[in-house]
């Protein structure tokens, strides 16, 4: 009797832990199944919070309207009445920069007659907006200094947390996340009151979290693909810059007798405004002019084309150099921004008469080698003027005057600008005039074209092309 009764109570018992093992062990899974799907709806939250932002990155769009995207994202994925970006200002304070909902501002309000007049959530975003925080201050600025989020589960209970007069502004729980990345604190999300009415639990917190980090990164990608936007307009900017002064620089000569020509334009990384040009006046005069446009890129290059427009129209009207600068300083005096201005050589060459007339504009002076002396001598053709468009034409033309110099068979005239000159070495020191006139007297007795090589070769030895240099511009004429 006795062993039944043990056989059966042992089995009881059995039977019971069995069953409460099972029923663990179902409470187990249970709970395991929760996780692998508040993990699977997590990352599927978070995904969906990436794809909102890449879409935002692609369009490239500006800070300010990605951290719109991000709040409004942070909303929806959590299920969060309101959510706030606070961006960390280079003096370390922060400032809010981003809302959605009713935020709850994490200062007090200071009520005004612009809150009885205004819509209330266009009221709480104008706070926001205008919201600055000390380093350190609050929640917020205590996130944005230590770099680790915080998690107000139950915020009526929390001394942190600023209470409002405003009933629509009460919180009952908050988290926050410092957007961080390459270990640098960009801002502070701060998310408010679930929808649901309860308090965020620890998994929406770890998500929010998730959400944060994601978010910093969207803001470094979107700031590189604004980068990249940028050097592309840039770049574009360049191009174009670039094709109109191809378009305007004078590549093959008209028929000259008497005279040998060549030019070399050497560009820098950055298109600037230097041009030059000749014409065929008649049979035996010829006008040529080298020019240089302050500034770089479009704006130099569309002033340089319009300058050589009204040029070559003028010097066709049998005018001598002073006159043809005089009316095209009217020209371009009205029209030319006031931090831009251009300098300008122009001279006429006279064949039969043999002879240069000429007149400078705030240009560097000619350089002419005279072949009638045993060393070659150089003469600076200089003479009086401003540049273009940088003063009034009555002043303009109470300065400038023609010069005129006696031009023979075997001199050569060399016309540049500052890029020549002005072309420095590893040690700082400029190329100059002097090297330049030295190089036009050891080379004097080659023809225009060897010549110019002959100086560009020497000036990429002593400034390499690496180096940040100007547009260069070389204008070399042989009477024959």
């Amino acid at each position: 009797m006795y062993p039944l009764i043990w056989f059966f109570g042992g089995l009881m018992i059995g039977l019971c832990f069995w069953v409460i093992g099972r029923r663990r062990w179902q409470i187990s899974r249970k709970k395991l199944l929760q996780q692998k799907n508040q993990l699977s709806q997590e990352k599927k939250i978070a995904v969906e919070f990436m794809h909102n932002l890449a879409e935002a990155i692609g369009e490239g769009v500006e800070r300010k309207v990605l951290y719109q995207r991000i709040v409004h994202t942070a909303v929806i994925t959590t299920g969060a009445i309101s959510a706030c970006i606070y961006e960390k200002l280079p003096n370390g304070r922060l400032k809010g920069v981003a809302v959605e909902g009713l935020f709850p501002p994490q200062r007090a309000i200071k009520t005004n007659s612009e809150e009885k007049t205004s819509p209330r959530a266009r009221f709480i975003e104008k706070v926001l907006n205008s919201e600055i925080l000390e380093a350190g201050e609050g929640i917020v600025g205590q996130v944005a200094k230590t770099g680790k989020p915080v998690f107000v589960p139950h915020a009526i209970e929390d001394p942190r947390i600023i209470r409002h007069e405003d009933t629509s502004l009460s919180v009952r729980s908050m988290v926050f996340s410092p957007l961080i990345h390459d270990d640098q604190t960009i801002g502070v999300l701060a998310v408010a009151n679930p929808s649901n009415g309860l308090s965020f639990s620890e998994t929406d917190f770890s998500m929010i979290n998730s959400l944060g980090e994601q978010a910093a990164l969207a803001i470094k990608n979107s700031d590189a693909m604004n980068l990249r936007f940028e050097k592309n307009r840039m770049d574009g900017d360049l191009k174009l810059a670039h094709d109109v002064q191809e378009l305007f620089l004078t590549r093959v000569f008209p028929p000259s007798k008497g005279l040998e020509i060549d030019a070399r334009y050497v560009p820098s990384a950055q298109v600037g405004g230097d041009f030059y040009d000749f014409y065929k006046l008649s049979s035996h005069k010829f006008c040529l002019c080298i020019a240089d446009v302050s500034g770089k890129g479009v704006p130099a290059s569309l002033l340089m084309a319009l300058c050589q427009t009204h040029l070559k129209h003028l010097v066709h009207k049998n005018r001598s150099p002073s006159e043809v600068l005089v009316l095209l300083n009217e020209e371009l005096f009205s029209r030319i921004r006031k931090d831009m201005f251009i300098t300008l050589f122009l001279a006429v060459i006279d064949t039969r008469s043999n002879k240069i007339t000429y007149a400078r504009a705030g240009h560097e002076p000619g350089l002419l080698v005279r072949a009638s002396t045993t060393t070659n001598e150089v003469v600076e053709l200089r003479g009086n003027g401003m540049a273009l468009g940088m003063v009034e034409p009555d002043l303009f033309s109470s300065l400038i005057k023609n010069e005129e110099t006696d031009f023979s068979v075997d001199d050569l005239l060399c016309l540049f600008t500052d890029g020549v000159t002005e072309a420095s070495n590893q040690e700082k020191e400029e190329f100059g005039v002097s090297r330049l006139k030295d190089e036009l007297i050891k080379h004097a007795g080659l023809d225009p074209q060897s010549i110019n090589q002959k100086i560009i070769q020497d000036l990429n030895k002593f400034s390499p092309q690496s180096h940040d240099r100007d547009d260069l511009t070389l204008l070399t004429v042989k009477r024959v």
